[in-house]
């Protein structure tokens, strides 16, 4: 399972690729501590919402614990959405081996007395701020001791769900430029401190340095977006590349590089696709498939063996 900013998104949906069950950002994406282990803790109790846990805002029902895309004229629909996602996450969660948490920003925003919203109270924390008006929230840098506080308390309500799970956290790259450079560095040390502090009380923490890797390591703007604040394809595939490297074993690395040729293959477009070649060449990666899901019956390769069989049925006709 993997929770946490967009950056979680990323190597995430690296890992779903290369056939490994995912689950990730059941709320959707969350950047702070706070939002974080609220998040957890829902997964952890079954949490049902009700109606009156949402919000309207402009003819628009919310959840402050929640991203967007679970927004909905109708709060039937929002809650329908929640509470599948938290049930979903609470049987994930009670058999996963690993937890993945990619922490964006150590800023809090709590509701003050002008958002006036019966589904929170006055300066409790929110996930999400829904564009709604500045003067709503108060924002807050997080303590190191407070985060330590929380992930402590959760990492124990975890292992007591699930005692043989393991928890790598990471740091995202993305700088929050809307916080200004400084405030962004500041809140950015304290997470590192934070994680620090985890892995010194618990052995099966680990840290892995996604954010070295692209800051550090990479340093160049070539690997940005054109905002030059988000990694693009080459910087989170490289990431995804070590990540891999640094906690697979090479049993595992073999079967994800094997995978990966695989959908190389799936999305070859060749210049003749009547040619002999290339129908060899779709006869040759059926088999492959084939072999490799018969070696590894845990690997869903259905939608794989379904696309060569459809292309060599095609040739055929």
């Amino acid at each position: 399972m993997l929770l946490g900013s967009c950056f979680s998104e990323h190597i995430g949906t690296g890992l779903s690729d290369l056939k490994f069950e995912v689950q990730q950002n059941p709320h959707g994406i969350l950047f702070a501590p706070d939002a974080i282990t609220q998040a957890l803790q829902d997964y952890i109790d079954g949490r049902v919402y009700y109606k009156q846990d949402l919000f309207q805002s402009e003819g628009i029902w919310y959840s402050w614990n929640h991203h967007s895309r679970f927004s909905d004229l109708n709060p039937a629909v929002v809650l329908e959405k929640i509470n599948a996602a938290v049930q979903q996450a609470n049987a994930f969660m009670k058999q996963t081996n690993f937890l993945i948490i990619t922490l964006g920003s150590a800023f809090s925003y709590r509701l003050t007395e002008k958002a006036l919203l019966a589904s929170k109270g006055v300066n409790d924390p929110v996930a999400n701020c829904h564009r709604a008006p500045g003067s709503w929230f108060n924002k807050e840098l997080m303590t190191i001791d407070h985060m330590v506080e929380i992930f402590t308390h959760m990492i124990q309500l975890l292992r007591q769900l699930n005692p043989a799970i393991s928890i790598f956290f990471t740091i995202s790259p993305v700088r929050h430029i809307r916080d200004g450079v400084q405030d962004n560095n500041r809140s950015k040390a304290r997470l590192f401190e934070t994680i620090q502090r985890l892995e010194e009380k618990d052995e099966a923490v680990y840290y892995f340095p996604a954010y070295e890797l692209v800051v550090d390591v990479l340093r160049d703007y070539r690997f940005y977006d054109v905002d030059l604040v988000h990694p693009n394809y080459a910087a989170t595939e490289f990431v995804i590349n070590h990540f891999l490297k640094a906690c697979l074993t090479t049993k595992a690395q073999d079967i994800a590089e094997q995978v990966k040729k695989i959908q190389l293959a799936c999305r070859h477009r060749p210049q003749h696709p009547t040619s002999l070649p290339h129908q060899q060449f779709l006869t040759h990666s059926f088999e492959k498939v084939v072999a490799l899901q018969t070696n590894y019956p845990f690997l869903n390769l259905t939608a794989e063996r379904h696309y060569f069989e459809q292309q060599l049925t095609f040739k055929e006709k």
